[in-house]
């Protein structure tokens, strides 16, 4: 038998407020049909000047929950993967453990950027294969609408606020890629490359900071190393693209979408899609995605899933899971 991660249940949640592409026009040398060519981006969501990531994890979260039928008393482990946590400490993922009424267990933050929610995957799905949780939740949260400079149209338009929730419990399987659960992960990163996307702000400068990014050489590293991760990922459980049923990638831009999936050697037909509705909303964008998917109707029960992301670090990684 072969301890696995196994998916319960999926949930998400986008502010209230959504803001169309003509937003930008009145303060910004931009349009719509600019944006949309570039990203594929159509809205995003941002948060009330009320609401925290936290507050947009905990709802995910109850999402998540209601849909693995599950309660908070059942829940072991919240990791929440953000680069937008509430305070500089305590974490967010304590804080989601407030807001849910969970007493009992431990939570933390995974901070990898964009490539966050992979990078948390990996960390529930080891602690559940050592015994350490019984089950989890799995966090992605953002508010990025609080760092962004409003004057650069290059990076303001690409990004919103969200959360999405895997709710993860371990079960028993045959040690074979037709187990459901994690079945694979790849991690990377490579700080040589901090400059090309970082927030300019923090401890040392004693200010929150706003986000700056080099968006072709961004570009020209995420397509080249997400294509890689995914292959690598697949091949450590003998599988190939010809195995998988849907790609679930980090949504931040329609191009990076299509040129990866073209490497990777999967139609566009087998990849989850949603950037359009929320554009790039970081750590939250794959979680949104999966929960988007299988409202849908587009992920079923037995389906393979490869997800990939990278983000400021560079960080990039991905996962293989059963549904």
């Amino acid at each position: 038998m072969t301890r696995r991660a196994v998916v319960q249940g999926v949930g998400h949640y986008l502010p209230d407020r959504v803001v169309e592409n003509s937003h930008f026009e009145a303060t910004l040398d931009t349009s719509d049909a600019w944006i949309r060519e570039r990203s594929g981006i159509e809205r995003r969501h941002f948060a009330a000047d009320d609401q925290a990531t936290s507050d947009l994890a905990a709802f995910a979260a109850q999402a998540a929950l209601d849909d693995a039928g599950m309660t908070a008393d059942d829940i072991d482990l919240i990791i929440v993967a953000t680069s937008t946590a509430d305070m500089t400490f305590p974490s967010a993922a304590t804080m989601v453990q407030n807001k849910l009424g969970m007493t009992r267990g431990f939570a933390f933050d995974v901070q990898a950027v964009c490539a966050g929610f992979v990078f948390a995957l990996a960390n529930a799905d080891a602690l559940i294969q050592s015994g350490q949780a019984n089950t989890a939740l799995v966090i992605g949260a953002e508010t990025f609408s609080r760092i962004m400079d409003w004057t650069d149209r290059s990076t303001c338009v690409l990004f919103g606020d969200g959360a999405g929730a895997l709710v993860l419990r371990a079960e028993d399987g045959q040690g074979t890629t037709d187990d459901r659960g994690i079945l694979a992960t790849d991690l990377n990163s490579d700080g040589r490359y901090r400059d090309l996307l970082y927030v300019d702000g923090g401890v040392a400068t004693q200010n929150t900071g706003q986000l700056r990014m080099e968006g072709k050489e961004v570009f020209r590293h995420a397509v080249e190393k997400l294509a890689k991760t995914a292959h690598t990922a697949l091949e450590k459980v003998g599988l190939g693209a010809d195995d998988v049923d849907w790609v679930v990638p980090h949504q931040a831009n329609i191009r990076i979408i299509q040129s990866t999936a073209k490497r990777l050697g999967v139609g566009m037909d087998r990849v989850v899609v949603t950037v359009q509705d929320h554009g790039n909303t970081s750590a939250a964008s794959i979680p949104l995605a999966l929960s988007v998917g299988k409202q849908r109707g587009q992920i079923k029960p037995g389906d393979l899933l490869v997800t990939e992301a990278i983000g400021g670090g560079l960080a990039w990684g991905s996962v293989i899971l059963r549904w």
